[in-house]
């Protein structure tokens, strides 16, 4: 069954399951991944490592960050224009798309591998754990050409019907890269840069085999004579920004808690800040995962103006999306200190503030759903402002304001900034929802 027969004509309970669970999947297997660099990171260079790591990740995100403004950003026209049949103009958006990623890639890396030094001097490390953070970061510089499109052609397969194709590449992504750290760090003994580089290789082999459909011409997509223009540039940039913003803004955000945590509590409140933030990254992705593959669904449906089967479509997101944000919370609150081990090997003091943090980070995932289901309603639908800015208040505007007025805690109100960010993006979320009621709510055009 082709992509269009399965967005306007699959019931839409059937839809959510036939691509959200490859989509979740997917997430999981990329964010285990993510969790296991950091175990493996841990467990066979040391907690200096891991914390560096970790100190350099915001850079890196932000390296991907232009590739993923151009790829989400080209995902939603393209999606929109083939429920409008203009097949034409989508299959021209995403060869653009492909060369601007690429392009953006390079210039991104060549900036960040040479201001390597300093940002990670800005962040206040000093001694091995700087020059660890910097030959992690340069190495990812170095690499970002090849690899930044892979955020890309995940979307453009799910769009071209290839949703469990995009699973499969994203699971075997996820073991060619641990079997790469493995080999680089357990058995040749290589350094910091090794796990970079099994990242980098990792993602280049699976880029290469997943554009495969679309270089064989199989695709529903089909690359054509690059014709970028400005409306198509600003329909990508305003369709991409909220998750641009997204990116950034988080980013921001960490690099100024990161920067607190070195003067509060030094390497050991980073590594403690670090175990947040895979756990996030191991849950985070779930939520993405079911809600964001099936934005080719919803954005298709609007296109062709069957507004009820979008309500059905994000109805079933919502729902989805709760349960997995409140079993994620019992989990975390019920073995903290399990959790806590798989990063950290020391069993010293580091393991109780661990612990501590754990469980005030499990409130998070209360509320969290709400606004992670709603940025992403509101992106595939084209709705790029109020999108950008749940997007923007919640990992930039509220955690700043947050730290102001949890100053005095100290560590604690780090550790509480997570649940109460969360809590003020699901009051923001629903204030978002009932102003765009009316919008929302219209009838199916007449055919």
């Amino acid at each position: 069954m082709d992509s269009t027969n399965i967005f306007a004509k699959m019931p839409p309970l059937r839809l959510f399951f036939y691509a959200s669970i490859p989509g979740a999947v997917s997430m999981l297997a990329s964010s285990l991944y993510q969790t296991i660099d950091g175990m493996l990171v841990g467990q066979y260079l040391g907690e200096t490592a891991f914390a560096a790591i970790n100190l350099a990740m915001p850079f890196i995100i932000i390296n991907f960050a232009l590739a993923d403004l151009v790829g989400v950003g080209s995902a939603v026209p393209i999606s929109v224009c083939l429920g409008r049949g203009q097949h034409r103009e989508a299959c021209g958006i995403f060869s653009c798309a492909c060369l601007l990623i690429v392009a953006a890639a390079a210039a991104m890396g060549v900036v960040i591998y040479a201001a390597a030094p300093l940002l990670i001097e800005l962040m206040g490390a000093e001694g091995e754990f700087a020059a660890l953070a910097v030959m992690y970061l340069r190495t990812y510089a170095l690499c970002s050409p090849a690899t930044s499109i892979i955020f890309a052609v995940d979307n453009y397969l799910r769009i071209c019907g290839y949703i469990r194709g995009s699973m499969l590449i994203n699971i075997l992504m996820s073991v060619l890269c641990m079997a790469l750290e493995v080999l680089f760090l357990g058995v040749f003994k290589w350094g910091i840069w090794a796990a970079a580089l099994a990242s980098s290789a990792g993602m280049f082999i699976c880029t290469l085999i997943a554009f495969i459909p679309f270089f064989r011409g199989k695709a529903l997509l089909r690359f054509t004579r690059p014709h970028i223009t400005a409306g198509m540039l600003k329909q990508i940039v305003s369709c991409g920004s909220p998750t641009f913003l997204n990116n950034i803004a988080g980013r921001i955000t960490s690099i100024v808690i990161n920067a607190i945590l070195v003067r509060l509590g030094g390497q050991d409140a980073v590594s403690v800040y670090g175990v947040l933030m895979y756990v996030d990254g191991f849950i985070q992705p779930l939520l993405y995962g079911m809600c964001d593959s099936l934005q080719p669904a919803v954005g298709f449906n609007w296109g062709a103006q069957k507004y009820s089967r979008v309500r059905a479509i994000e109805k079933c997101c919502y729902t989805a999306s709760a349960a997995v944000s409140v079993i994620s919370a019992a989990v975390i609150m019920l073995i903290p200190g399990f959790i806590a081990r798989l990063f950290l090997a020391d069993a010293g003091g580091v393991i109780p503030d661990a612990v501590f943090a754990l469980r005030l980070f499990s409130l998070t995932y209360v509320t969290r759903w709400l606004s992670f289901a709603t940025q992403s309603y509101m992106l595939a639908v084209e709705k790029a402002l109020p999108a950008s800015v749940l997007s923007i208040a919640t990992v930039l505007v509220f955690p700043l304001l947050l730290i102001l007025a949890l100053w005095p805690l100290g560590l604690t109100g780090i550790w509480l900034n997570l649940p109460l960010t969360s809590a003020l993006s699901g009051v923001l979320a629903l204030l978002i929802l009932k102003r765009l009621r009316g919008e929302l709510s219209q009838p199916d055009a007449q055919n």
